[in-house]
């Protein structure tokens, strides 16, 4: 499994020229992502346990960081974005988000049920019981993909 980690990271198209990932991170994730222990990989790549832990967690880190980018860059180009403050009652967040894409022409794919669940589901620690507990950002593409932001 160690060995193919090279033509694992050619498979799926990994270039660290245009990657937040050093190849090295991309190769423990590779492998982490398959079960291989830190210590195997440590004695595959003649490193550390500890080195390979680190590794990791940036990796891991730059991953997130990635993701961010790529929410904000989202939710900068979507054509409705719903401020959503905290205090609100989740069961009112639909009524917000249908109105604002009304407005804007544009169509959600998702009862109020659903968007509930979306919200719910992407806000995590944002949301207590029914209650928005820290703001959030709904953001809704021109395809109607809905999106939600918020700060921890």
């Amino acid at each position: 499994m160690i060995d193919d980690v090279a033509t694992v990271l050619e498979e799926i198209g990994f270039d660290p020229e245009n990657s937040v990932l050093t190849y090295r991170q991309a190769q423990v994730l590779a492998l982490r992502e398959r079960d291989v222990s830190q210590a195997d990989i440590a004695d595959a790549l003649g490193t550390s346990r500890a080195n390979v832990s680190s590794i990791e967690a940036s990796a891991r880190e730059n991953v997130a960081k990635a993701r961010e980018t790529v929410a904000f860059a989202e939710a900068l180009q979507a054509p409705v974005r719903v401020r959503v403050p905290e205090g609100t009652d989740l069961y009112d967040v639909p009524q917000l988000v249908y109105e604002a894409c009304d407005e804007a022409g544009v169509k959600v794919d998702h009862t109020a049920p659903d968007l509930m669940k979306v919200v719910s589901d992407a806000a995590g620690s944002a949301i207590t019981g029914r209650q928005v507990s820290a703001p959030l950002t709904v953001s809704v593409s021109s395809e109607g993909v809905v999106r939600v932001r918020h700060q921890e």
